[in-house]
């Protein structure tokens, strides 16, 4: 059954946040798209996995190369499909649920928590999550930075 995590970012930032995450996806053997609620930064985050560590790469594409989407491992978007087959569907910047999230090993919703309308939105999509019988769990970040479940 599809799991539901919520990530409640307090003092980090998603390019902080989103690689370890999606490498713990890769490492899994999952693969994973990420989808955004806005083109530039979609952009913005795709430039940022080719660069964020000095000794590698995330491997990942995006929804405008039609041709090698299907074989990405890692597929950043702003478009509803699945094209890459994900097992795990990232959800930032407010993107929506999907209307399949059953077709998923995993949902995961990263939200600001210095932003009152994302909170609110992320309260409102775990109490729907909730409803359909989905296993929520909801993580925030510890003193030390390192995330812990809370519920």
């Amino acid at each position: 059954m599809t799991e539901f995590f919520f990530y409640h970012l307090e003092g980090q930032r998603l390019e902080a946040v989103l690689p370890p995450l999606l490498e713990k996806s890769l490492e899994r053997g999952w693969r994973v798209i990420v989808q955004g609620a806005s083109e530039e930064r979609i952009e913005a985050l795709d430039a940022h996995l080719w660069t964020y560590r000095d000794d590698g790469f995330l491997p990942h594409g995006t929804w405008r190369e039609v041709d090698t989407a299907p074989r990405q491992p890692v597929l950043l978007t702003v478009e509803a499909g699945n094209p890459n087959a994900a097992h795990v569907r990232f959800l930032i910047e407010g993107a929506p649920v999907p209307a399949d999230p059953a077709a998923y090993e995993r949902i995961v919703l990263l939200f600001d928590g210095e932003d009152e309308a994302a909170v609110n939105s992320a309260r409102v999509e775990w109490q729907a999550a909730r409803d359909r019988g989905f296993p929520v769990a909801y993580w925030q970040p510890d003193a030390a930075g390192r995330w812990v479940r809370k519920g």
